[in-house]
């Protein structure tokens, strides 16, 4: 009995210890544009959502990231101009290149 229970035991840990791992792994899946992440979202179509994020899905490198996050930005700020709309002022989480780069999405 006492195997049973120690073999019982073993493979109790090993499960709480893979599950544990899981859950300190940051995530890799897919990076999704939402507008809690995307600056500009409400003045974007749904068509231009899906091709933003497909668009920031496809970056190797941080730099091509930044290059086109900064000039979305600015297509951003000029549609706000022209509709008269404010936009609010960009939050650490809606930094996509820096989180993705945290992450681990660029080489």
């Amino acid at each position: 009995m006492n195997k049973t229970l120690s073999a019982g035991f073993a493979a109790a840990f090993a499960t709480c210890l893979v599950a544990v791992a899981a859950h300190a792994a940051p995530p890799r899946g897919p990076w999704v544009a939402d507008k809690g992440n995307t600056w500009g979202w409400q003045l974007m179509t749904s068509q231009e959502r899906l091709e933003h994020q497909n668009k920031m899905r496809s970056f190797k490198t941080y730099e091509e990231c930044k290059a086109y996050l900064e000039e979305h930005h600015k297509q951003m700020e000029a549609r706000a101009k022209e509709k008269g709309v404010t936009l609010p002022s960009r939050k650490p989480g809606m930094y996509g290149c820096d989180n993705m780069k945290a992450r681990g999405y660029f080489q």
